[in-house]
């Protein structure tokens, strides 16, 4: 019975997940044109406040019991795990293509099967493994080692990726107890505490075009986690993983049409490979594969 019901849950779990790169992406849209004049610690901060007073309702509706929780230590470390990444990654945004930026912080997928088996013992297949491998050449075809994968910029990227990874299987053991909003709001609140610190010496007043970007970044980021958050209460998150890879074709599209960004041939056999990697994890066609 379980296992027909993970079945009919994977097409959700991954519907939850596009939605959530492609509202990731378009948060990226708004740190990009932030960062023109913010610097990255209060475009960090401005995210997770907004994020916390997105929880309001929430707060006032359910009261304390919306806090209890027997997890405080996990969601101290998905915080912490979480913010270092969001540094790094808003960093990458502001710096690089758009869709650069988004290879670096999707590149996430590639850490998962291997951080969900060493911490929360789920199996490794042969098709996530390829599926992992995949988009791992589709990564390195985007990122064009020749250009200098390996520059500051690219390490930073790639670390806060394998941050990610850890976020993101953090939140997988945690949706075993936690509700997807109960998870976010504990981001959120951590995470203001922690980037309020160098925010304080760094405060000034803000222009309006200035806090529209970073409240539109901060409350597109939040529903993403939101359904992300769903996603891998679904589904396991190295079998899910990889359908993250589909942010970076969404950023391709934002980078065309509002920065003129245009793929070369490298980025094109790159985005194939990724969209390879996302159907491997399509339940149709594992089903095929188990059948021939």
């Amino acid at each position: 019975m379980t296992n027909v019901s993970s079945k009919q849950n994977l097409p959700i779990a991954i519907l939850c997940l596009t939605c959530s790169a492609l509202l990731f992406s378009l948060m990226g849209v708004c740190i990009r044109y932030a960062s023109y004049t913010v610097d990255n610690a209060t475009v960090v901060f401005f995210r997770n406040i907004v994020g916390l007073c997105i929880f309001i309702p929430f707060i006032i509706k359910y009261g304390s019991a919306f806090f209890k929780t027997e997890k405080l230590w996990m969601h101290t470390w998905r915080s912490i795990v979480g913010l270092m990444a969001m540094y790094g990654f808003f960093y990458a945004i502001a710096h690089l293509n758009l869709s650069n930026a988004m290879v670096f912080s999707y590149s996430s997928p590639i850490f998962i099967p291997l951080i969900a088996w060493l911490f929360l013992k789920e199996k490794i297949t042969k098709t996530m493994l390829l599926a992992a491998i995949i988009g791992l050449f589709g990564v390195l075809f985007v990122a064009k080692p020749d250009s200098g994968l390996l520059n500051l910029l690219s390490i930073i990227g790639l670390v806060s990726s394998f941050l990610a990874a850890m976020a993101f299987v953090t939140v997988r053991a945690l949706t075993a107890t936690e509700p997807p909003e109960r998870i976010v709001f504990y981001f959120c609140f951590f995470g203001t505490i922690i980037s309020s610190i160098p925010m304080f010496f760094i405060w000034r007043p803000y222009t309006y075009t200035e806090l529209s970007y970073l409240i539109c970044a901060g409350i597109l980021a939040n529903i993403s986690q939101i359904f992300m958050s769903n996603a891998y209460k679904l589904a396991p998150a190295g079998q899910i993983g990889p359908v993250n890879y589909i942010a970076i074709i969404f950023a391709g599209i934002w980078g065309y049409f509002f920065w003129h960004e245009l793929p070369d041939i490298y980025s094109i056999i790159g985005f194939a490979f990724i969209l390879s990697a996302i159907l491997l994890c399509s339940p149709l066609l594992r089903s095929k594969l188990k059948n021939t």
